[in-house]
């Protein structure tokens, strides 16, 4: 039998994704909880949307990331409005090097419209996927070049932190985040959410190189079987080690990301109004 040895990796951990659009609805407010909790399953499983987009659209992936040191020596030089970097960067090396706050943007005023247009569908649709590229902005590895250590000889490190991490040790974390908060300026919010991030960069890097250095190789990976084929990861040891070095950054990033997707969502809804979202066609 062959043995499958790749590591197993997703954006955020397609549970991750799931679970975070998921939580996010139970912090909106009256007026629009109703609609969000009755399409909950719809806004769950279709989290997870934009990456399988990746496969049909050429353009897609450049929404998920923000290589943030080819852009500039600090996250502070690179202009916050699109037509500011246009003018800098030119298009070519924007869809190279990432777009992800800009498209927090975009995908927070197509949310809007699709409110003001009382759009069941589409409001669904649009809040899949602003909460998706919310998630991605609260990982790390989604800021910085070395994506998946391949820069610093960590290949799979992306997948460890936001796959492997969430799906092993996310039922002990503390979801309480509270209620939904108006966001004033959407592009400047995803701003400071991915100068944040950016700044976890280098921890998460350097605790996993330390930890392999000093961690018996033959005790870090483990195998299961996944789709009928036998696969290669991270160990239990191995991760629950690194997760604790961590000191809780995993259920922090995860805690804010929900708390963020739900109040894009909410504030989106304000700005279009607050309209009457009961008596829409459920989603199919």
């Amino acid at each position: 039998m062959l043995l499958t040895t790749l590591l197993l990796t997703c954006s955020w951990g397609f549970f991750a994704h799931m679970r975070i659009n998921e939580l996010a609805v139970f912090i909106l407010p009256t007026g629009m909880n109703r609609f969000f909790k009755n399409n909950i399953s719809y806004i769950s499983s279709h989290a997870t949307d934009p990456d399988k987009r990746r496969y049909a659209d050429t353009a897609e992936a450049a929404r998920h990331y923000l290589d943030v040191e080819v852009y500039e020596r600090v996250i502070d030089s690179i202009p916050r409005k699109w037509d500011d970097a246009l003018k800098r960067y030119g298009d070519t090396r924007l869809q190279k090097n990432g777009i992800l706050p800009w498209q927090i943007q975009r995908s927070y005023y197509q949310l809007v419209n699709a409110f003001k247009d009382r759009d069941s569908m589409r409001i669904l649709s649009r809040s899949t996927y602003l909460g998706h590229y919310l998630g991605d902005a609260h990982v790390p590895l989604h800021t910085t070049e070395n994506h998946n250590g391949q820069l610093t000889n960590q290949t799979g490190i992306h997948g460890f932190w936001e796959s492997r991490l969430p799906e092993l040790f996310s039922e002990r974390y503390n979801f309480v985040v509270g209620r939904a908060v108006y966001i004033e300026d959407p592009l400047k919010e995803a701003w400071k959410i991915i100068q944040h991030t950016h700044g976890l960069v280098d921890s998460t890097l350097k605790l996993e190189a330390e930890l392999n250095n000093t961690f018996p190789s033959w005790r870090k990976y483990s195998y299961s079987k996944r789709k009928g084929q036998l696969g290669k990861q991270y160990s239990f040891e191995y991760s629950n080690t690194y997760h604790h070095r961590l000191n809780h950054m995993v259920e922090k990033q995860m805690r804010a990301a929900v708390l963020a997707t739900g109040s894009y969502w909410y504030s989106a809804w304000v700005d279009a109004g607050q309209p009457n979202l009961e008596n829409m066609p459920p989603s199919k």
